[in-house]
């Protein structure tokens, strides 16, 4: 799946894909499953990632070098990630007021 741990100052870090793994893994939702996407520009081509868990996708935010496809999939993973551990946001009662109704 992933790759080996990165490391930051002598100090292992955990890839954004394995994070993601384990959240899906402990939530018991479907693995991920990253698809490369590409975009001709000029005489290059840009590279991005999109990750699909329980048939929503979420796509990297941005595209990167032929080099750094690993990047784009963590870029994905991380989206990905932060989306499904973010409780959805609710409005307050504040901003539900109750409206007037007006007969004449």
């Amino acid at each position: 799946m992933a790759a080996t741990a990165a490391r930051v100052n002598g100090i292992a870090r955990t890839s954004w894909q394995e994070k993601l793994q384990d959240h899906c893994n402990l939530a018991q939702l479907t693995p991920p499953v990253f698809n490369l996407v590409s975009d001709r520009r000029g005489g290059r081509t840009a590279w991005s990632s999109t990750v699909t868990i329980q048939n929503r996708n979420f796509s990297a935010r941005y595209f990167y070098d032929g080099q750094y496809i690993n990047n784009a999939k963590e870029d994905a993973a991380e989206v990905a990630y932060k989306s499904l551990i973010t409780p959805p946001v609710r409005p307050s009662n504040a901003t539900n007021l109750p409206g007037q109704l007006y007969c004449l």
